[in-house]
């Protein structure tokens, strides 16, 4: 097949977006197909022209990736590299590009990658892409959309309430929040902006903190316990992996960066714990419509209650990203695992 992998973007999580395209470039054309790896923004050369060719020479025209910083990237730096300065966030090419595949892979994460958008956009387009449709991307994206459905699915998550900037002063004694509790942005990811408050003082820097990133935060009880994951894919549960940092929490530096955090999988848990674990996974992706494949992060608390913190519906697929790691355990190599994702989105579209 002729697959463009797409990545890139300008939301905070860019680095590990093109990291997780060059992953999954690389292994769909060990498995035979011809694939280019594309920048969503940047585009394919400075203007738009003829194309019709570009999948003879795949490899050559993708775009060529180097390691993860242990920073989120200078949007504005990237936005002033474009050549033609628009505001369009499909860059030159990339929109003939994908009509050009058989499927495009969305490598994206954070915003106008996993939040529907391009998901509507393609739709409306007629180009197939993996993973979910644009309205189970968009609540899962919104932490406090999410959590409502998570509420009236019984699946149990830390309790929590979205505040705007505007607000936030009103709502903060308002609800007469407590510490320690855990300041995020709305619909961020990575942990970016993350921040867990244990002195009713440091709420200020924490808000300030996620704020740079969005308009609106959530604020959530802190669940003081193990943290895990679970990958679901095509409705079926992968094992558990349990993620333990060596030094704070599981931030953008310890999920990134070689040897910041052990990983074990299957995690060492009782196996009533991770049979439920798995239940309240597929749940959560039931909950929010989620299909193909998605990634729920979970606590488990030292008194043994399990809470789904949020859904991922374009996880990422790096080195060191959780779900690769759960399919090797279930016995699947990681080009098996590209494989499984762009044979069960293509079923999306038959019939």
């Amino acid at each position: 097949m002729d697959i463009v992998v797409l990545a890139g973007g300008l939301s905070a999580e860019r680095d590990v977006s093109l990291k997780t395209g060059d992953m999954v470039a690389g292994a769909l054309r060990r498995n035979g197909h011809r694939v280019i790896l594309a920048d969503v923004f940047m585009g394919y050369k400075e203007k738009e022209e003829d194309i019709s060719d570009l999948f003879a020479q795949s490899e050559q025209v993708s775009i060529t990736i180097t390691d993860i910083s242990e920073t989120a990237p200078d949007l504005a730096r990237i936005r002033a590299m474009r050549k033609d300065q628009s505001d369009c966030f499909f860059g030159p090419n990339i929109i003939r590009m994908c009509q050009m595949a058989d499927i495009v892979f969305l490598a994206l994460h954070g915003e106008n990658g996993e939040n529907g958008k391009i998901q509507a956009a393609f739709d409306l387009l007629g180009i197939r892409y993996t993973g979910s449709g644009y309205l189970s991307s968009a609540l899962a994206m919104d932490k406090g959309i999410a959590k409502l459905f998570f509420r009236e699915a019984g699946v149990p998550t830390p309790k929590g309430i979205k505040l705007s900037k505007a607000e936030w002063n009103d709502r903060f004694q308002k609800e007469k929040l407590t510490v320690p509790c855990v300041v995020k942005p709305c619909c961020g990811g990575s942990s970016i902006g993350v921040s867990i408050v244990q002195d009713p003082e440091e709420f200020a820097a924490a808000l300030k903190q996620a704020f740079l990133w969005e308009e609106e935060v959530i604020i959530e009880d802190y669940i003081k316990g193990r943290e895990f994951s679970v990958a679901v894919i095509a409705g079926r549960a992968l094992p558990v992996i349990e993620m333990a940092p060596i030094e704070g929490f599981y931030d953008y530096k310890n999920k990134y960066k070689s040897g910041s955090a052990i990983e074990t999988c299957p995690a060492q848990i009782p196996e009533e714990i991770t049979h439920k674990m798995q239940e309240i996974a597929v749940a959560a992706a039931n909950a929010l419509g989620i299909d193909t494949y998605s990634r729920m992060d979970f606590m488990l608390s030292e008194s043994g209650e399990i809470f789904c913190l949020e859904a991922n519906t374009l996880p990422g697929m790096t080195p060191t990203s959780l779900i690769p790691q759960e399919a090797q355990a279930a016995g699947m190599d990681f080009c098996s695992l590209c494989e499984w994702l762009v044979q069960i989105s293509l079923q999306k579209y038959e019939g």
